[in-house]
């Protein structure tokens, strides 16, 4: 299994991005990172900090890079003084690390039904694609199980996600198997085995109360078995489909297990008006959709709310209060006809903060570079709409989102989504120079320009990644310190 293999301290030598703050694009060139046996990045020097002690200037050609190696190497080992074998890393110009996409949203069941369904409204689309999908996931059909769970994971890692956090279905054996695919091919994953004990549309695709909670308790311990030490790769995530598809009953039990057990909670609300019409109709006691869950208590930190298209402003309140994280869904709002999420009011104005989810299969797309991208678009056609420039979303907010958005949303921080000291190297080579990008030699950054001017390059090659790019741009991907992917 790739998530159990050995991480041998290696130092990388190139041009770092990643957004710390939301709005905030932090662009280091020339810049050395330490990544330890444990994956966590223990040294940083940046650009000005390498040149105040060594010229490169002064080599030429191959005798160029031999130099900057051995010097690079020296630095190091000044400040750590390490005898042990570490591996050198150079990322070649005009590529760049970005750290690794963070899927907030997504159905690794119903990969098969991407692009099936359009104009088709949410409640008639579960029932006449996803419940049926999903209820063929048991144990004794063990080779589509794997089937569909390998491919999900190969295409999101390919495309650089590092971390997702998924909806399996309602059998928890099954979901044990896709935990056990993600440590095999080291992706960082929550496992939500799907709660739902009400389900007219589909009655037999639904599950006992009780069992919901046993599963959760019982997938808790498997994956705690079966992480590496010291390691958190794979953990479960409570996940109530949706407050029409359960019982007032078990979203209580589920939210006193998220406080009991220190675990996360994922689940829908407001994507399409005819299911906040049902929500009112099946739990008219509450004020709102937000409220539902928040009087059973799971409005949590660590709760991720999926869609959150057609918000009230009280429920804008509720949920800031609560600091729980909307996952912005674009590609599966605009193909299902849900709507269109008022995100950068969210992020600026309510101070909610928003992260990215594919949501396959609603999502026809695995990338989030696909999803920052229709963000952006979205966001665009709501500032036509409006009139109102504020509504759109800029580039940094959807590379903030992509990766450190969907860090805090999934609890992990201070762990993963930039590159500072003491986070794990979760990560993403992207090579500009390959794919279906088209680039010209004064849009390169080279040695003889000045800061500014690789600062404005790099940022005019980041919208085309953005807007012209695809998985074949990313060539590498670690998780943890290890290579995953190389292509």
């Amino acid at each position: 299994m790739k998530a159990v293999e050995t991480i041998p301290y290696t130092l990388y030598k190139g041009t770092f991005i990643d957004t710390p703050e939301l709005g905030e694009l932090r662009i280091r060139f020339n810049c050395l990172v330490g990544v330890n046996q444990q994956g966590v990045i223990d040294f940083i020097k940046e650009q000005d900090q390498i040149t105040a002690k060594y010229d490169w200037k002064q080599y030429t050609g191959r005798y160029k890079h031999e130099k900057e190696r051995e010097a690079d190497i020296q630095m190091f080992l000044d400040n750590h003084g390490r005898e042990n074998y570490f591996n050198y890393i150079k990322i070649e110009d005009n590529k760049f690390i970005f750290p690794g996409f963070i899927d907030t949203h997504i159905h690794s069941s119903q990969y098969p039904n991407v692009g099936i369904g359009l104009n088709i409204q949410l409640l008639d689309w579960l029932k006449i694609y996803t419940f049926p999908l999903e209820n063929s996931f048991k144990m004794d059909n063990l080779q589509l199980v794997n089937d569909i769970y390998t491919k999900i994971i190969k295409k999101t890692l390919g495309c650089g996600t590092t971390c997702a956090s998924y909806f399996t279905t309602i059998d928890n054996e099954t979901s044990k198997i896709f935990g056990d695919l993600l440590l095999s091919f080291g992706q960082r994953g929550f496992v939500g085995k799907v709660c739902m004990n009400h389900n007219d549309d589909y009655p037999e695709y639904q599950q006992e109360e009780k069992h919901c909670v046993e599963d959760i308790k019982h997938l808790k311990q498997y994956f705690d078995s079966k992480n590496p030490d010291n390691e958190d790769l794979v953990k479960p995530i409570i996940t109530p489909r949706f407050a029409p598809v359960c019982s007032r009953s078990l979203l209580t039990k589920l939210g006193k297990l998220s406080q009991d057990e220190k675990l996360p909670i994922q689940t829908h609300i407001s994507e399409n008006k005819g299911e906040i019409d049902l929500v009112k109709k099946l739990f008219p006691e509450c004020s709102n959709y937000a409220n539902v869950y928040d009087n059973h208590n799971l409005l949590q930190e660590s709760t991720i709310l999926a869609h959150a298209i057609h918000l009230s402003k009280e429920e804008c309140k509720l949920i800031k209060e609560k600091n729980c994280s909307i996952s912005h869904c674009p590609t599966s709002n605009t193909f299902i006809a849900s709507g269109e999420a008022p995100v950068k009011k969210y992020l600026y104005h309510d101070k909610i903060n928003v992260s990215l989810g594919t949501d396959i299969s609603g999502g026809w797309d695995p990338s989030i570079l696909s999803i920052i991208r229709q963000s952006i678009l979205v966001s665009h056609h709501l500032s036509m709409k409006s009139g109102n420039n504020f509504d759109k979303l800029s580039l940094n907010d959807g590379l903030f989102m992509s990766t450190q958005g969907g860090a805090i949303a999934v609890g992990l921080q201070e762990t993963i989504g930039t590159f500072d000291i003491g986070k794990r190297f979760d990560s993403q080579v992207i090579d500009l120079q390959t794919g279906n990008l088209d680039l010209f030699h004064w849009q390169l950054v080279n040695d003889d320009d000045n800061n500014d001017d690789k600062k404005l390059k790099m940022l005019n090659l980041l919208n085309k990644w953005v807007f012209c790019g695809d998985d074949r741009n990313c060539s590498s991907v670690f998780v943890n310190g290890r290579k995953v992917v190389s292509k």
